[in-house]
């Protein structure tokens, strides 16, 4: 059936940047310029909790695997661990010398990559809540960083223009996709692992092989995409874009689905 608004959600004081489901579909996590995390029910009449701790701007954030954890990058430089709880503890990880764009965990919840304007990607241990190394080859702001599947690669997309694939173990750059034409906001793996979809300031989104490394679909929009997701099934792809809208892409016929309209 066709998409329709289901809910929304009012009380950052200032542009909402990143959102992410739980596990469970039970709550969401926001993130926004205002220096503050939001988690929200999917149930009605329950409230929800707003965590303060960020000196500045929220730029991402994301649910552990688990659900017990949730981790933000800020403009404040720091990474944050949250407990999702009414208490909204934290502890902070501290490594990055500049803003940071992108928090992504490993799907086994041990491993966390964050990327940066300082253009480095970093891998930091949950558990032990430590920084283990850093990919440094990119010579830009680094906007997206994220573990493949299985957690062998990490794929990276920056204002160089490029996407960077890398191995996790032997901690080298494996490929560059240099194609293109403008800054690459956003990044993410299939979840086969077979492939990436990046979005960029170009207005499009390219869909690549990372087996053979070659350009499997190229979708041209009219506005600059910002961010993008697989459907679980890895059959769809949703954008979101400077013109307003989501698109939702299906990736076996090539070709666009539903636009949706929604936010002003």
């Amino acid at each position: 059936e066709d998409p329709s608004l289901e809910k929304h959600f009012k009380g950052h004081r200032d542009s909402v940047t990143s959102v992410d489901f739980s596990l469970n579909k039970k709550q969401l996590a926001s993130g926004s310029m205002d220096s503050c995390l939001m988690i929200w029910s999917m149930r009605p009449q329950m409230r929800a909790y707003r965590f303060v701790g960020h000196k500045d701007a929220v730029m991402c954030v994301q649910f552990s695997p688990s659900g017990h954890l949730v981790a933000s990058g800020s403009r404040d430089k720091t990474v944050r661990l949250w407990v999702p709880s009414v208490k909204g503890e934290s502890t902070v990880f501290k490594a990055h010398t500049a803003t940071v764009r992108s928090v992504h965990f490993s799907s086994d919840g041990q491993s966390l990559v964050t990327a940066s304007d300082d253009k480095t990607v970093k891998v930091w241990t949950v558990h032990r809540q430590k920084f283990l190394f850093s990919l440094s080859q990119h010579i830009n702001w680094v906007r997206c960083a994220r573990f493949s599947p299985d957690g062998r690669l990490i794929v990276s997309a920056s204002d160089d223009k490029t996407v960077k694939l890398w191995d996790k173990t032997s901690r080298e750059c494996i490929h560059s996709f240099c194609e293109h034409g403008g800054f690459v906001n956003h990044v993410d793996f299939h979840p086969s692992g077979t492939c990436i979809a990046a979005a960029g300031t170009d207005n499009t989104v390219k869909v690549w092989d990372v087996r053979m490394n070659r350009l499997l679909q190229h979708y041209q929009g009219n506005a600059v995409v910002n961010s993008l997701s697989f459907h679980p099934s890895g059959n769809y792809l949703v954008t979101a874009s400077n013109d307003s809208t989501l698109k939702i892409l299906d990736l076996l016929e090539g070709r666009l689905l539903y636009t949706l309209h929604g936010h002003q």
